[in-house]
């Protein structure tokens, strides 16, 4: 690797006293169809490849030292209506990578959206995954799987009503409901909201991706079709985002 690359890697991998912190990345894997039209190939060649940057994205990750949370979106709500052969290609690379995150030992690995809306065999190789990570101490890398935002923030109120209900608080819950009811009811609960959104792809739009724990993330849109996603295409926007002045809506 060139020199003045790896001398801009660790300036940027590595938090700088004077520089702002990234503790939670979330990524937008969009252009594996794409990817796959452009050179001839299948679809479910298209998700293969993006499965492997995957792995390859987790890899760079962890020179982030400040890094505590990862989040992909691979499979959105909406991509549950996709054709059946096509939806079991998608699921099946889904699957085999998360069991490969799981054999590194590296990762914790959370899931957000529903995965128990996939069909079963899928579902059970998932939990599964996620089970063998739970003590693992190392950052944690959420997958977003049947995941869309208005349905995160539907299904926050709903737990947040239901607990209320059972503890007899729904009027106090009426008249005092702040932010922080619904952000503990979300999927993400706990965790740090991210600092940085990268979509893939060449796309600028977030298609309904963590809405409410994104409001004041830094969004950096790469050109790159997700297959084609480099460790040089991560190292310019975490160095981008470490010169950012973050405000906060201030």
């Amino acid at each position: 690797m060139d020199p003045t690359i790896v001398s801009q890697k660790i300036s940027a991998f590595d938090c700088p006293p004077e520089g702002i912190a990234l503790r939670h990345l979330a990524v937008i894997l969009d252009g594996n169809r794409r990817w796959a039209r452009r050179h001839g190939h299948s679809t479910s060649k298209g998700y293969q490849h993006g499965g492997n940057r995957v792995l390859d994205l987790l890899t760079w990750c962890l020179d982030i030292t400040d890094l505590e949370v990862l989040t992909l979106w691979p499979l959105s709500t909406e991509n549950l209506r996709r054709p059946d052969t096509e939806l079991d290609g998608l699921l099946r690379v889904i699957a085999d990578t998360t069991q490969a995150i799981a054999a590194t030992r590296r990762w914790r690995i959370h899931y957000l959206g529903v995965p128990e809306r996939l069909p079963s065999q899928w579902t059970n190789i998932l939990l599964s995954a996620a089970d063998e990570t739970a003590h693992v101490v190392g950052p944690t890398v959420n997958i977003a799987l049947a995941y869309g935002g208005h349905d995160e923030i539907t299904r926050s109120v709903q737990r947040m009503l239901l607990t209320h209900r059972t503890a007899g608080t729904l009027d106090h819950l009426a008249q005092h409901i702040d932010t922080a009811d619904i952000a503990q009811h979300l999927d993400t609960m706990g965790q740090p909201d991210p600092d940085l959104v990268i979509r893939t792809s060449g796309e600028q739009r977030m298609s309904g991706f963590m809405p409410w724990q994104s409001a004041y993330a830094e969004y950096y849109f790469c050109p790159t079709t997700w297959p084609d996603f480099q460790q040089t295409d991560l190292l310019r926007a975490v160095s981008w985002y470490r010169r950012r002045a973050r405000r906060y809506g201030e």
